[in-house]
């Protein structure tokens, strides 16, 4: 987290400063240095150093006229006393005159600091005066004389500092064995602004260097690092310090080194690569799917990008604790063991999914973001929209059977919920200090950054856009990049068959039924990637039809009482569509706010944003809505099973902003009795589910009850088929296991009674009889609501080597209904020591949205908040996870009034982070959403109880 601004005497306690002994012209150039800043600070409020002399910097941002090249680094990490000491010898090149040079560094004891010109064979090295301003983490090394323009320097810096408490920079990690002993290790987790706690550096990402890694270690540990290990020396005795050869020139988040006592497999690619996985001695036997997915991810992309892969390995970590999924460190990326660990006997279909798609995010990484990466942070999303878009491109083709594509717009509406708040951000947006950094790895800048990617792909066609992104990579390897710089990539690549070059933009040829509108259309991209990428939200086309004629309308959809007045919003849209007399996709940019279609005749309905490519959604006016609805009563099969899915998507969300009824809305609904893929069945409980969720918050049990029998009587017929086995494709068994934990929970007696069955058999075997993995968390969901039954349970917890099976008890225990047991549950899990701290955000949310326990959730984040913070970063997902995860439920102005005076009651320690914002939005809307259709729900359940 960012460290307050320490300007008083006692604070320098905090971080000890120990200067080196200074020369008298030192002293005098000091002396000046400072005299000329205070100056200058008088007018511009120059900044103090710890130790109360002026700090010569006043920016967040590093100066932009002094480069590193290339950084010998030497860490030496003690795991007895959880203390490191590093020596960072940091190669410059200096562009305008300086008497200082600033870099970062955070909690970092520097103990010397030294400069010498790299061509100077006398290799004399000036002492450098340090100043440490610990709020923009930043120090100002002082020199003798002013660096001269175009010389290359050295800077030598000793320092030393503890192992990270949090699960960021160089941190402590820990695992228990089988025997119970327990392990420790050293990790790293450097993206974005942690590089800094490991080593002094200029730790932004435009700061491109090569690397040369020294690790100092036991001879019981083994060091891995971004490269090979070259050679290991005996240093002194039970000593050793590893070599790894010289990286490729990148970025400082992308360093990483981990000491510990891993296993490892391996395997080559085609090209040559090695690829090897590494984990605990006693998982090692879980890596085993990790390590194929792998070698043929990495293949895939290198056919893919044309660009080979630049080192000679890759490695991937499971490392025990880890706060994210994962992190793209280049040749070496590091994952929480659930996503990387893959155990045959206990993992489920959905485990399977979620490790590939997580390998395929990672290692996409290497070419966008390693390879090319975006300036500063306001361009996150080319880092990781692209990456989560590469995501579905590449395992769509290496592990066709996981049918990936289907589960790909359901991000897209993950991104619209947060994206239709005034609280939302546009996908390339300006950020400065780190928490505001942290805040853009958020949906907007992946799963947004994806869906408009896919919806350009979609467009141009998968060549066209192949062809641009190969363009971009090939052009800006090994450096940095803006948005405009992949637009301008794509520009001048035309479709291949059905378009021409015109005035240096692609045109469409396309089948016309509008001549007007139609022909040759030609394709601006970065016109109209703009208006995706610098406004945020997302356009509502309303559709409305008379007689042949489709008239179009679009505006920005808001939530919120301030919906209607917002103006001046105005995207490129590709629209697509189906009619009843058609279902040839047709296709049409609107790119003004109203405009027309004449079709070649009428027809009964039409269904616009055909697969759900597009990022936007549609309301249908007049009788639309009944025409669709009709459509998926009677022949939902007629549209696709995305196309479904969204009609819900979409009619739910015009309820928010009133455009139309809930009763409309459940109506819609009622087809699914008869449906039975899994993607239009998930988006049905994604909108239902909220609903009685809403009310379990609140006073509301008659209809609560109601709303939560007609769910099942809904789905009812669909849950009977379920089998309790392991059988079918992977959508198949996602489906299973979601139906029957829902149907378990809800209390659907033919589940419970199984699933009571199989608990009792488990527990008589002592936890050795074999579950159905798809049926494991619905068993535990029961078993977990008795005493005995919780208290095995957390007692199998402790024993489990199965990340998996691990987090489906979480999920189970933190569904009981005793208070004492839950609360218990939020301690241990913040405690760290049986419950691993990186669970904790996950169980307050678990806890949180339980009915008897989402006040202990609240009340347990407000009172630990201080203390939360130590070990969650400011602006951090984990954080936003916390916050949303025990508020956005609730729905009384009581409620959004207590929320509001504590998050205020922070000031500088979180009352401005953006999920706030969301939050008190999210409650403003649920009271809004309440008032205007509980009543109308309560009587609809009563209308509608006979026809299911």
């Amino acid at each position: 987290m960012p460290i307050g601004n320490f300007r008083s005497k006692n604070k320098m306690a905090i971080l000890p400063l120990q200067l080196p002994l200074m020369t008298l012209p030192s002293l005098l150039t000091t002396l000046i240095v400072w005299a000329s800043t205070r100056c200058q600070s008088m007018e511009t409020n120059s900044p103090r150093a710890i130790n109360g002399a002026p700090f010569p910097w006043n920016n967040m941002r590093l100066p932009n006229y002094i480069f590193p090249i290339h950084y010998n680094l030497m860490i030496h990490a003690n795991l007895t006393t959880l203390t490191f000491s590093g020596a960072t010898e940091v190669e410059i090149i200096v562009n305008q005159p300086s008497s200082f040079i600033v870099m970062h560094s955070q909690r970092l004891q520097i103990t010397k600091a030294t400069l010498r010109e790299k061509s100077q064979d006398n290799r004399v090295e000036q002492p450098l005066t340090v100043l440490e301003y610990p709020s923009n983490h930043q120090i100002a090394l002082i020199a003798d004389q002013p660096l001269q323009i175009g010389r290359q320097y050295i800077v030598t810096i000793e320092y030393a500092a503890p192992l990270s408490e949090s699960l960021h920079g160089f941190y402590k990690s820990s695992y228990r064995t089988q025997k119970g002993e327990v392990r420790m290790l050293a990790s790293t987790q450097f993206e974005p602004t942690a590089a800094r706690m490991a080593f002094p550096c200029f730790d932004e990402p435009a700061f491109k260097a090569s690397f040369s890694i020294k690790i100092r270690r036991e001879p019981r540990h083994l060091a891995i690092s971004n490269m090979p290990l070259v050679k290991s020396v005996n240093i002194a005795e039970g000593l050793i310090e590893d070599h790894f050869d010289v990286t490729v020139k990148m970025s400082t988040y992308l360093v990483a080194f981990i000491i510990s006592d891993f296993e490892s497999v391996s395997k080559m690619t085609k090209s040559g690569v090695k690829v090897s996985v590494y984990a605990v001695p006693e998982k090692i036997n879980q890596t085993g799917y990790a390590l194929d997915a792998a070698v043929t991810l990495l293949e895939f992309y290198e056919d893919y990008f044309n660009i080979s892969y630049p080192l000679p390995k890759q490695d991937l970590a499971a490392i025990p604790d880890f706060e994210s999924g994962a992190m793209e460190n280049w040749g070496l990326t590091t994952y929480r063991e659930s996503g990387l660990l893959y155990d045959v006997e206990k993992s489920s279909a959905s485990s399977k999914l979620r490790i590939t798609m997580m390998i395929a995010h990672e290692l996409a990484h290497q070419w966008f973001g390693n390879l090319v990466t975006m300036e500063w942070w306001n361009d996150l999303w080319l880092n990781e929209g692209f990456a989560k878009f590469m995501e579905f491109v590449s395992v769509s083709v290496t592990h066709p059977e996981l049918k990936v594509e289907d589960y790909f717009f359901g991000k897209c509406f993950d991104a619209m919920e947060m994206d239709a708040l005034n609280s939302s951000h546009p996908v390339s947006a300006p950020v400065e200090n780190p928490a505001e950094i942290q805040e853009m790895f958020d949906n907007v800048s992946y799963e947004k950054g994806a869906c408009i990617l896919n919806m350009l792909r979609d467009y141009l066609n998968a060549d066209v856009f192949k062809a641009g992104i190969v363009q971009y990579l090939q052009k800006y390897s090994y450096k940095n990049t803006k948005n405009e710089d992949l637009w301008n990539s794509m520009t001048n690549i035309c479709l291949i068959g059905d378009t021409q070059k015109t005035d240096g933009f692609c045109s469409r040829n396309q089948p016309t039924s509008s001549p007007s509108h139609w022909s040759k259309e030609a394709v601006d991209v970065k016109a109209m990637m703009n208006t995706w990428t610098l406004q945020k939200g997302f356009p509502m086309i309303t559709v409305t039809m008379r007689g042949k004629n489709v008239h179009m309308k679009q505006e920005l959809y808001r939530k919120g009482s301030s919906h209607s007045e917002e103006t001046g919003y105005l995207w490129h849209v590709p629209l697509s569509y189906i009619t009843s007399k058609s279902d040839k996709v047709e296709r049409f940019l609107l790119r003004t706010k109203t405009d027309v279609l004449i079709l070649p005749e009428e027809v009964e309905w039409i269904k616009f944003n055909v697969g759900t490519y597009g990022y936007y959604i549609v309301h249908y006016e007049d009788d639309g809505w009944e025409s669709l609805t009709g459509l998926l009563k009677e022949k939902h099969m007629t549209i696709s099973s995305n196309d479904r899915a969204s009609l819900i998507n979409n009619a739910f969300q015009l309820v928010s902003i009133g455009k139309l009824s809930i009763e409309k809305a459940l109506d819609l609904t009622l087809y699914l009795k008869h449906e039975t893929e899994i993607m239009p069945v998930f988006q049905g409980l994604n909108e239902l589910i909220p609903l009685y969720k809403l009310m379990e918050k609140r006073d509301m049990d008659d209809v609560e009850t109601q709303f939560k029998a007609f769910l099942i009587r809904l789905l009812r017929d669909l849950i009977d088929k379920q089998t309790w086995t392991d059988d079918g494709s992977v959508s198949q068994r996602m489906l299973r296991s979601q139906l029957l934990l829902l149907a378990c929970v809800r209390q659907y007696q033919p589940c419970v009674q199984k699933a009571e069955d199989y608990f009792k058999k488990w527990k008589e075997s002592n936890g050795n009889f074999s579950l159905p993995c798809d049926v494991t968390s619905a068993v535990f969901a029961v078993g977990a609501q008795t005493t005995e039954g919780w208290d095995f349970l957390f007692e199998k917890y402790q024993l489990s080597l199965s990340s998996t099976e691990k987090y489906k008890i979480e999920f189970a225990l933190s569904t009981s209904h005793d208070k004492e047991k839950l609360q218990w549950l939020l301690e241990q899990s913040f405690q760290g020591d049986i419950i691993k701290t990186q669970e904790f955000p996950s169980i307050l949310g678990l806890v949180g949205r339980n009915p008897k326990g989402y006040l202990l959730a609240w009340q347990f984040l407000k009172e630990n908040w201080n203390r939360i913070i130590q070990k969650f970063e400011l602006g951090s997902n984990s954080l936003t996870d916390m916050v949303i995860g025990t508020t956005n439920q609730y729905s009384t102005r009581e409620r959004l009034e207590e929320v509001k005076e504590f998050f205020s009651s922070l000031k500088e320690n979180g009352s401005q982070l953006r999920c706030i914002q969301q939050t008190l939005e999210t409650i403003e809307e649920n009271i809004h959403w309440m008032n205007q259709n509980y009543e109308n729900i309560r009587v609809w359940l009563q209308k509608s109880t006979s026809s299911l």
